[in-house]
């Protein structure tokens, strides 16, 4: 079992009362994110606390209220679902880095530079997000933050997220095999000939114009036809 002076505090308020239990850093986050099924091996302590620092417990009475049982484990449940819970300075660390990964990820998918038309470089954008000093959210949504990102990168980095509108024209051979793909990145159009080879028109963000054509172009060896409209 993990010592109270590696566990965390998970913490609830309701009506102007504060509850808090002593929880294992890396079980409570396993069962939060859903890689870990069930409330095993999570609570450090039985007691619910007012101020856990101090000692102070909280009031049965008030227990009931807030949370409807006395039962520690229902109480478990219920601070995890619906109240907070402090992280580690290395779990920090690394959510930081993978909310930064997932933003990064969607720029590189939906934003180009204006002035090429191409998206920009991995390298590019991981360099002009460390000099805006931007301050990565571990609990916020990557795409929440993507605005505010964006305000305070433009001066640096040029960005556009305009979609475009690309045809495509698969011999028949190929047709059946890249349906799938196609229809993954959202047809807007579609017609098939009279000699099986299909016709579409789909639209996507300009980022991601190179992975979606080294994409058809491996599927057909390079037998393809396609434009940008």
């Amino acid at each position: 079992m993990t010592s109270l002076d590696k566990a965390i505090l998970a913490t609830y308020d309701k009506e102007g009362k504060h509850f808090e239990i002593y929880v294992d850093p890396e079980a409570a986050y396993a069962y939060i994110e859903k890689r870990k099924p069930d409330l095993k091996n999570i609570l450090v302590s039985d007691e619910v606390y007012e101020d856990a620092r101090k000692g102070e417990k909280a009031k049965p009475s008030e227990i009931q209220k807030a949370f409807g049982s006395t039962d520690i484990i229902s109480i478990l449940e219920y601070i995890l679902k619906h109240g907070q819970v402090q992280l580690t300075t290395e779990q920090r660390r690394k959510k930081v880095e993978e909310k930064r990964k997932q933003i990064i990820a969607i720029l590189l998918r939906e934003a180009i530079d204006p002035r090429t038309n191409t998206p920009h470089t991995q390298m590019r954008l991981e360099n002009a997000i460390e000099q805006t000093k931007f301050h990565v959210d571990p609990f916020k949504d990557p795409r929440e933050q993507i605005d505010g990102l964006v305000k305070e990168l433009r001066p640096l980095l040029p960005l556009k997220f305009d979609k475009v509108r690309i045809a495509v024209r698969v011999p028949a051979q190929f047709a059946n095999k890249c349906y799938g793909t196609l229809k993954s990145y959202g047809i807007q159009k579609e017609e098939w000939g009279s000699n099986g080879d299909l016709m579409v028109v789909v639209e996507i963000f300009g980022g991601l114009q190179g992975e979606f054509f080294d994409k058809l172009n491996k599927m057909t060896g390079g037998n393809i036809e396609t434009k940008v409209l």
